[in-house]
Order: structure tokens, then C-alpha cells, then sequence
């Protein structure tokens, strides 16, 4: 028999709408001792009538509008902030401290040191903890994880990746306000490199192991822009593009790009990992498909035949793929969505006496501080290491 989970989520906007989803349905496709139960919703006193809205259609119990009282509810076993950056660290602390178990957005916090805060607060409380970094959830993504732990890429010599949009290419599109928080550097912390590249690092470490070091440019191509709540022209703080370099602890390098202003993107955000024995790409805009290269065996290191050498691309949709066993048909495909299931599928299997989960709080700590050091290293122009 499963035992309720009580939820209370802070935030009714895009990331409010995907977590709910996931509390939802994970019960649906996977089993767990737990049952996600949608308590109650949170949103500040001006946006009452959209999370009234939120609230009727995703089935929230009832709703706060101050997320200290929420926090503090006895009813509440877990806290799930999906709200801008800039108030992650309090009102993470504030779920620790009341014993409450959290699910954070990513990034963890504005920097590493609120990050280093939130981490210690989480593991003072003992409390089960998540950030999500969905990604790492992609089908494709994961059996990239399984190849390489399976020997199958060798040594590796280069990584790169790419994370491109283009929505603020126009001038006229205004900084700040609920809708576009992520171009004011006060709410946000940064731009594409805290938005996009947190995700394009996370996962690059995930699969190659650590930065060592690196060497970053930004730009902000558009100066100034109206602030959508003043309706004042105000100075553009955060990065619209970013660029860095990177050398990897075991010894491969690393290119890394992204922008906003890249015309006809919407969200590519692609990898590929070369090594000695093979080679792995993926593109988030053809996201069931896991491209292969495979070049030597990795049981003899001989090399395969001349007339199979080649790209493969693998339809990653059968059961023997990661999380595909509890969806659908082979050649049936899932989505963006799926993404955010399958992670919480894995952290409530960590409360069943699973696996443990990952990644936590500390582990985004990490990437935390490797953002913080790109931005460091655009600023002064040098390379900068980052911490081990």
C-alpha cells in the first residue's frame, strides 16, 4: 500500500506546470511505496488569480500566498521551489530547517556560495534532497552514460557542446517581470550561462568527470532594454552569449557554446564525446536518437570490421533502454516531459530503499561553481581552475 507524500510547490509557471505533471503520473508508470499528493501551491499575492488557475487544473488541495506559511504547514512533506533564482537559497534553507524534503530548479542559487549554503543546510537536516537538472533523464542521454561506464568510447580526447536559442534576439523584447525574470541579472544571477550552459556542465561532467580549468568570453549584444515592470530603460547585466574552453581531469578538452541571438534555434542543446575506441553525439531537438560511433571493441581493443565502421543512429526506445521499460511500445517515442517523470521516479525509488539519487544539492553545487567560474574568467580575462 503506498503512503502519501504531501507536496507543496512554490511557483505556477512553466517549471510549476512540468513538476506538477510528474507528481501526477510517476505513480501511473512506476511503482513506489510513495504517492505524490498535490497539497498545496504558492505564488506571490499579485499573481492570485493565475494560481487559482494553477491550482483547479492540476488538482492542488489548497493555496498559500506567502511561501513562509507553506513552508511551515505541517501537512507539507516536501517543498518544491520552481520560482526565480534569486529566492532558491532562502526558501531552501527555510524547507531544511523545517524538516521538509526539496526539490530545487536548477540552477541551485545566484552563486556558489548560496549553492554551499543551501548544501550544507540539506545535509544539517537530513533531508532528502534534489535539483533538477532533467537532462540526465533523456533515455538517450542516460545509455550515452551506459556506453561510455561500459568502456565503449575508451579514452577520451574532446568534448563539446552547444546550447542555442534565439527568443531575445529583437531589441524590443523587455528585461525583468514574471515572464522574462531570466534577463535581469538581480533576479536571475547570470544569463545563458546560469540558464543554458548549467545544463550543457552538469551533463558534461555526468558523462567525462570534472573541469579542471577553463577560459571564458561573453557578450551582451543588446546594452539596454525596457524593464518590464518600470517600463524604464535600464542597463542589460546579464550574458546573452558565452563561450569557454575547457580541459577535463582526465586530460581531454572541452569547447562550450551558447547564445540566445542563433537565429532558427529554439532548444539546440547537443554533445558529442570523442574517444580512442568510439564516439558518442546527441541533439536535444532529435531527442530519441543516440548517435554512435564505434570503432574498436572494448573487451579486446581490436578493431572492428573495415565494412562496419560508421555512425549509427540508435532508435532509443526499447525496453533494454534506460526508463523505456515503463513507457511505451519500441519505436514509440516519449518527450519533454517524460524527462521530469523519470526523475522523480529515481528520487522516490531513493526513498524506497533504492539507489541513491543523484544529482543532490552538493553535486549542483558543482556546476555551480564552474558557472561562477566561467563568468570569474570572462571578467578578467585568464584561466581560471576550479576547485576539486
Amino acid at each position: 500500500m503506498t503512503k502519501p507524500l504531501n507536496i507543496g510547490i512554490i511557483g505556477c509557471g512553466f517549471m510549476g506546470r512540468a513538476h506538477s505533471n510528474a507528481y501526477c503520473q510517476v505513480n501511473h508508470f512506476f511503482h513506489s511505496d510513495h504517492r505524490p499528493v498535490l497539497k498545496a501551491c504558492c505564488a506571490r499575492p499579485e499573481e492570485k488569480d493565475k494560481l487559482e488557475h494553477f491550482a483547479k487544473t492540476w488538482g492542488y488541495e489548497s493555496m498559500e500566498l506567502d511561501w513562509h506559511k507553506l513552508v511551515a504547514r505541517n501537512d507539507i512533506d516536501l517543498i518544491d521551489v520552481c520560482v526565480p533564482n534569486v529566492l532558491h537559497r532562502d526558501i531552501v534553507i527555510a524547507a531544511a530547517e523545517a524538516g521538509k524534503m526539496v526539490v530545487c530548479e536548477k540552477p541551485p542559487a545566484m552563486n556558489a556560495q548560496q549553492a554551499e549554503e543551501m548544501a550544507a543546510a540539506v545535509e544539517k537536516a537530513g533531508v532528502a534532497n534534489m535539483v533538477s537538472f532533467n537532462y540526465r533523464r533523456v533515455p538517450a542521454i542516460s545509455l550515452a552514460k551506459q556506453i561510455i561506464g561500459e568502456g565503449r568510447i575508451g579514452r577520451p580526447f574532446h568534448y563539446r557542446a552547444v546550447y542555442n536559442q534565439d527568443y531575445t534576439i529583437s531589441a524590443e523584447v523587455p528585461q525583468g517581470g514574471m515572464a522574462l525574470w531570466r534577463l535581469d541579472a538581480r533576479v536571475a544571477g547570470s544569463g545563458v550561462t546560469g540558464d543554458l550552459l548549467a545544463h550543457s556542465i552538469d551533463t558534461a561532467e555526468w558523462l567525462n568527470g570534472p573541469i579542471k580549468k577553463l577560459v571564458a568570453h561573453t557578450e551582451t549584444f543588446v546594452k539596454e532594454r525596457k524593464h518590464a515592470e518600470s517600463g524604464q530603460l535600464e542597463p542589460v547585466t546579464i550574458d546573452d552569449a558565452c563561450m569557454f574552453l575547457a580541459v577535463f581531469a582526465n586530460g581531454s578538452m572541452g569547447t562550450f557554446e551558447s547564445t540566445r541571438y542563433a537565429r532558427g534555434r529554439k532548444n539546440y542543446s547537443t554533445f558529442e564525446l570523442n574517444g580512442e575506441n568510439g564516439s558518442v553525439f546527441f541533439d536535444l531537438e532529435d531527442p530519441h536518437i543516440l548517435q554512435y560511433f564505434r570503432y574498436a571493441d572494448p573487451a579486446t581493443g581490436r578493431k572492428i570490421e573495415d565494412h562496419l565502421t560508421g555512425w549509427q543512429r540508435i532508435h532509443v526506445t526499447n525496453f533494454e533502454h534506460p526508463y523505456m521499460r515503463h513507457w511505451w511500445v519500441p519505436g514509440a517515442t516519449i518527450g519533454y516531459e517524460h524527462t521530469f517523470i523519470n526523475g522523480l521516479a529515481d528520487f522516490l525509488a531513493s526513498l524506497d530503499g533504492g539507489a541513491e539519487f543523484h544529482p543532490t544539492i552538493r553535486d549542483a553545487l558543482r556546476t555551480q561553481q564552474v558557472c561562477d567560474a566561467v563568468l570569474e574568467s570572462a571578467k578578467i580575462g585568464r584561466w581560471v581552475d576550479i576547485p576539486g
